[in-house]
């Protein structure tokens, strides 16, 4: 029998709705809505659609949200200034860059600028390091989001075996501590990894981030394995391809996810919990 579909669509409306409500009841109560300031570097049309999404996210749920756009050679000063001058704005709950940023700007320069508290993206060490300590605080959103999946299948995920193709700071690496803290047992694989394909095989959990279309065939995948497709690859006809063979994928695991409709949302949706609890802890910092 073929996999079911996580359908990552419906469950990341699920969670704006829940969202929804706590800001009204955040408002009914006198105090503002959640802020979010996004930074556009460039004029890539790609983070010109996801910086779009975002905004639109915010809208849906009550949020307030500023849009700050930067020539692509501006320099690394005019944009650390600018998240200086955003640390210190009180209507400012959550500050995400969009990302990639352009070759002569440092990335993990600009990320360690960003205030913890309004690290809505996850990627400060600071927020890393909770997390690899088991003391969440703001996590980083596609690991997130995959967890919040992962629940909806119903399965107990202790004791599994999980493996990770991929280690990068966004997805990899916070990706493997989540599942870590889930209990699960974790191998993280890379370019170097010997016998990939057997290490894959064995997990019950797979989740492919390695940014490579179909990069995963069917027998690849443990009988009711549970399939996390984090990739998105845009093909030469211009159609979307994940990580995964989707297709011979599906015919051997229990629940797999499709791309797109299936991590992407719940990455936004996991971005707008970020910056909920961003506010949240900036209304009890100032009680």
């Amino acid at each position: 029998m073929a996999a079911q579909t996580l359908d990552g669509k419906s469950i990341s409306a699920e969670v704006r709705g829940a969202i929804r409500t706590k800001v009204e009841a955040r408002t009914a109560q006198g105090r503002r809505p959640p802020g979010l300031a996004v930074v556009l570097i460039g004029a890539n049309p790609a983070s010109e659609l996801y910086v779009r999404n975002k905004r639109k996210a915010c809208e849906e749920v009550g949020f307030y949200s500023e849009l700050h756009e930067l020539a692509a050679d501006a320099p690394a000063e005019a944009l650390l200034s600018l998240i200086d001058t955003l640390n210190a704005e009180e209507r400012i709950d959550g500050i995400l860059v969009q990302l990639p940023l352009p070759g002569h700007i440092d990335e993990e320069a600009v990320i360690e600028r960003i205030l913890p508290t309004k690290d809505v993206d996850g990627f400060h060490p600071y927020n890393v390091g909770r997390l690899a300590l088991r003391m969440p605080l703001l996590r980083p959103c596609t690991p997130k989001g995959v967890m919040t999946l992962l629940a909806h299948t119903g399965r107990p995920l202790e004791g599994l075996d999980a493996v990770v193709i991929g280690q990068s700071n966004i997805v990899g690496r916070p990706m493997a501590l989540e599942l870590l803290a889930a209990r699960c047992t974790i191998t993280v694989c890379h370019s170097r990894t010997k016998d990939l394909a057997e290490k894959a095989r064995g997990a019950d959990i797979l989740v492919a981030a390695v940014g490579r279309p179909r990069f995963v065939p069917g027998d690849w995948v443990k009988e009711g394995a549970l399939l996390i497709d984090v990739g998105i690859n845009r093909l030469e006809d211009g159609t979307l391809a994940g990580d995964l063979d989707f297709d011979t994928c599906r015919e051997r695991a229990a629940w797999i996810t499709p791309v797109p409709g299936g991590v992407g949302p719940m990455t936004i949706a996991s971005l707008l919990e970020n910056t909920l609890q961003a506010a949240e802890l900036h209304t009890a910092a100032m009680c």
